[in-house]
């Protein structure tokens, strides 16, 4: 462990507390010495926050110290008695939110044995989430057991009103640690090993000077139109200089998300081309001229002109468009047109066409140039690191040094822009032959015969095998495949090896971190500047003290790509200031860690006079003596713990049953059984009819069955917009109203519940269980969609009672009569109307069904026939013609 490292340990195992380092400081190594510091049979700690990925690649590292035991990772492929006899082992266990939730609800583990709790991830613990539920029915019955709490996320916690101090009392810890890059322990460590540092200041060509004035006044004359058109909001950080950061997107999200039932179209429309003409910045950047074009020309439309709050009616617009063509067809040749299509007279005049090549590409060949000078001259196998924004930079990286960048060039312009101009394919392109390779393979050939004479350890040679193997080297001959083990190792340190890596990968987020211990380049060149990156390069070299790593940074000077990377440095600082100020004027109440009895958070409902009052305290009202309330109590399925809801709910003073029913989602009371839908589950539950089923068994097996429609509440609760339904009457809105409609028309006893939150969803169970019998997990379980229900009410064949509700004159007052009078359909239209008369008991009844059975029905009249003969008089009564 590094200095700094070694502190942040100590401060954190000498005091539970939340820790909140700046990204790209090495957290991970700080989690791996908690685990390895509790990793014993004697204790029991659980890490709760982290993904399958991240889990994996601490075991791999714990596994390399030779940490023994290995902790385990409980998931859902264990059984009941397995996870119980795990919990009973000790050690230090990987366990996902939604099965230690259900294990503490239900006592299977031994609560009061728990050492603590390592929370991953701390800025995402809200009051409703899981692993703030964990952490109070921890605290609850743990008084002793430590929670320790890490996060790399700064920004998050200046969101919001007091988030840090929330989150604080949401993880029942007193302590704030704060580790930013600028801390006096870090910087002196990082200081004294530093790797050499290059960086590239690269100019742009005229055309992409031209085309980013242009994107930048179109972004300063949308972000000035928004701020004309909405007075009401806060807007202070819609700037320019935030317009052109990622974090916009979720800043405008944060802010305009409840209300955006009520923007005006007009302000909708300015933030989407705040999106769009910030991703064309992007791939200014970072693509190819012939990517960019391709992007520009798809917004050349109509179609989404009208979309577009009319910024490509501008002057800058037009710029932009010009320009975006001139990269590709050059100031001396005219764009194509449709004259000049395959029945053009000219000869294949776009063959030799010269394509504008990105800048970064020719700066990126000069420094592979002096990387395999340098590793020619010091006659070592060099390996080199390449790291792009995202996987399609990467790729076309690896075609340009396969095959250069006009080949690259020529291939996408004719498989692209040729094919909407009608542009002729020349028969062959380059890159398309096997027998191409590029300058950077060709080199590597010719070079052959020096690579057999190297002489490398064995260890050396299995160590990069193996990485050659696991990882996608440029220096690998991809069009042939190599047979034997020999020549496979020839191509293999034939120096320098050269990989390039993505800097986002969903799938693994912690893949630079294995590259770099893995790989062990001593070259790194940033195509694309990243923050975390820098901070990851910085640690890693650190601790690589023996051999100092050589990092290029290509970077457009003065240009959007540097004022963003500045911008996200600023807006680091800026967050850790304000927490270093929140954390000053900090009130800390003594109960906040949750080991005396007197934490508000703890105390699930200070209406009960069982948990607030003593037995021999409870006073005299009226006479009478105040009884303490019922223990309520409320079945949920399993599968809603994904949701929020159950942790509110216990909150309130409910217990929860976590048990497995096939009728509903929640069992209010033995009568009342909801069916909980969100916006999104609820279009598809009503597309698929899932709903109908479920409506069908919620009726017929509870007295009062709800479908509760349960809103976000950072959304807004509201039908329209564009989370559910539209405001113009659009099909797709009328069928969604349609379906609902026609479920409350076909089960008259579903009611349907409205909520704006979770919140509101807890409040109103409660208000729905006062004074109502408590249901058992045992009638919940035994109801399925094969059994058969002992209620007389519902002996009944389901099919037949819907048709006969349908009928005319039948109601929800005689309808069991029918059934229970009536054997079968034959006999019931045998009937007379007297006959009708007294089973209905209402002669007007009898008749409308006597009539429906037995009279044919008449054709509707055609309105065509008698349209214009009627008139409507003064007072709207409309009178015919006779």
């Amino acid at each position: 462990m590094l200095e700094y490292e070694n502190q942040m340990f100590l401060d954190l195992l000498h005091e539970d507390g939340l820790l909140i380092a700046a990204k790209g400081l090495g957290l991970e190594s700080l989690l791996v010495s908690l685990i390895t510091t509790y990793n014993d049979p004697g204790n029991l700690v659980l890490v709760v926050g982290t993904s399958p990925k991240e889990e994996e690649y601490l075991l791999q590292h714990l596994q390399e110290n030779e940490v023994s035991p290995i902790p385990k990772k409980l998931t859902s492929d264990y059984s009941v008695g397995e996870r119980s006899n795990i919990y009973m082992d000790g050690g230090v266990l990987f366990v996902t939110s939604r099965i230690l939730v259900m294990d503490l609800l239900i006592e299977r583990i031994p609560v009061d044995l728990v050492t603590g709790i390592i929370v991953w991830r701390a800025h995402r613990v809200i009051e409703s989430c899981q692993d703030a539920f964990i952490l109070r029915l921890f605290r609850q019955k743990n008084k002793t057991g430590f929670i320790k709490a890490l996060s790399s996320s700064p920004m998050s916690f200046t969101v919001g009103f007091c988030k840090v101090e929330r989150v604080m009392r949401n993880l029942f810890v007193k302590k704030l640690y704060l580790w930013p890059r600028f801390h006096a322990d870090i910087n002196t460590c990082l200081s004294a090993r530093k790797p050499e540092v290059i960086e590239l200041h690269l100019t742009m060509t005229n055309s992409m000077k031209q085309i980013q004035m242009a994107v930048l006044d179109l972004i300063t004359n949308t972000v000035q139109e928004l701020r004309r058109s909405n007075n009401t909001i806060d807007i202070d950080e819609f700037c320019p200089e935030n317009a052109i950061s990622r974090a916009f997107e979720k800043m405008v999200k944060l802010q305009l998300e409840p209300i955006w039932h009520q923007l005006s179209i007009r302000t909708k429309q300015l933030i989407a081309d705040l999106k769009v003409l910030r991703t064309i910045l992007e791939y200014l950047c970072q693509y190819d001229c012939v990517t960019f074009y391709n992007l520009v020309s798809s917004l050349q439309t109509t179609e989404k002109a009208m979309q577009s709050g009319g910024w490509m009616l501008l002057a800058s617009a037009e710029t932009l468009f010009v320009n975006a063509k001139l990269r590709i067809f050059g100031e001396n040749k005219a764009s194509p047109t449709k004259k000049q299509g395959p029945q053009s007279s000219n000869k294949e005049p776009f063959t030799e066409c010269k394509l504008e090549e990105n800048p970064k590409w020719l700066a990126l060949s000069e420094i592979l140039a002096e990387v395999r000078q340098e590793a020619v001259e010091s006659k070592d196998t060099e390996k080199c690191l390449i790291v792009t924004q995202d996987d399609r930079t990467a790729q076309q990286l690896k075609e340009f040094l396969m095959f250069g960048a006009q080949p690259v060039l020529q291939r996408l312009f004719y498989s692209t822009v040729a094919v909407k101009f009608g542009i002729p394919t020349p028969s062959t392109l380059p890159g398309k032959t096997t027998n191409q390779k590029g300058t950077v393979l060709k080199e590597r050939k010719d070079k052959k015969g020096k690579a057999k004479g190297k002489t490398n350890e064995e260890e050396e040679n299995a160590t990069l095998t193996q990485i050659a193997k696991k990882y996608d080297f440029i220096g690998k001959n991809e069009t042939e495949e190599d047979t034997e083990e020999v020549e496979f190792m020839e191509h293999l340190f034939l120096s320098p090896l050269i990989l390039v890596q993505p800097l986002k990968n969903a799938s693994d987020p912690l893949s630079l971190n294995k590259i770099l211990k893995e790989m062990q380049p001593k070259y790194i060149i940033m195509y694309d500047l990243d923050l975390s990156f820098v901070r990851l390069v910085e640690s890693w070299q650190a601790r690589q003290a023996e051999e100092q790593v050589k990092v290029y940074f290509l970077v457009y000077k003065g240009t959007v790509e540097e004022q963003v990377y500045l911008t996200n440095i600023k807006r680091e600082k800026d967050a850790f200031e304000y927490l270093i100020k929140e954390k000053a004027n900090m009130i800390v109440p003594e109960y906040l860690d949750g080991k005396q009895d007197d934490h508000p958070d703890l105390i699930r409902d200070a209406k009960k006079p069982s948990e607030t009052v003593p037995q021999n305290q409870i006073t005299r009202k009226g006479g009478q003596v105040e009884e303490p309330q019922k223990e309520q109590r409320v079945i949920v399925d399993m599968r809603e713990f994904r949701s929020e809801l159950p942790a509110l709910l216990h909150k309130r003073g409910i217990d929860i049953d976590p048990v497995t029913i096939e009728v509903g989602d929640y069992i209010l009371t033995p009568d009342i059984c909801v069916e909980r839908k969100s916006l999104s589950d609820l279009i598809g539950s009503l597309n698929s009819g899932r709903l109908y089923n479920q409506a069908q068994s919620m009726t017929r097996f509870y007295k009062k069955p709800i479908l509760l429609i349960e809103f976000d509440q950072n959304k807004p609760f509201h039908l329209q917009g564009r989370f559910f339904l539209s405001s113009d009457g659009s099909s797709s809105s009328k069928d969604v109203a349609a379906k609902l409609q026609l479920l409350t028309l076909h089960f008259p006893k579903l009611r349907l519940l409205w909520c704006p939150s979770p919140y509101a969803t807890a409040e109103v169970f409660q208000l729905l269980k006062t004074d109502k019998e408590q249901p058992t997990v045992e009638q919940a379980q035994a109801i399925t969609a094969e059994s058969n229900p002992d209620a007389d009410i519902e002996k009944f064949n389901p099919q037949i009672k819907d048709f006969i509700t349908k009928l005319p004159g039948i109601n929800t007052k005689n309808m069991y009569t029918v059934l229970n009078r009536v054997t079968n359909l034959v006999e019931l239209m045998t009937l007379t109307q007297e006959d009708l008369t007294d089973i209905l008991g209402n002669s007007k009844n009898a008749l409308a069904l006597h009539s429906a059975l037995h009279h044919t029905m008449k054709q509707p009249i055609n309105q065509d026939a008698v349209r214009g003969r009627g008139k409507f008089t003064k007072k709207g009564v409309k009178r015919f013609r006779k």
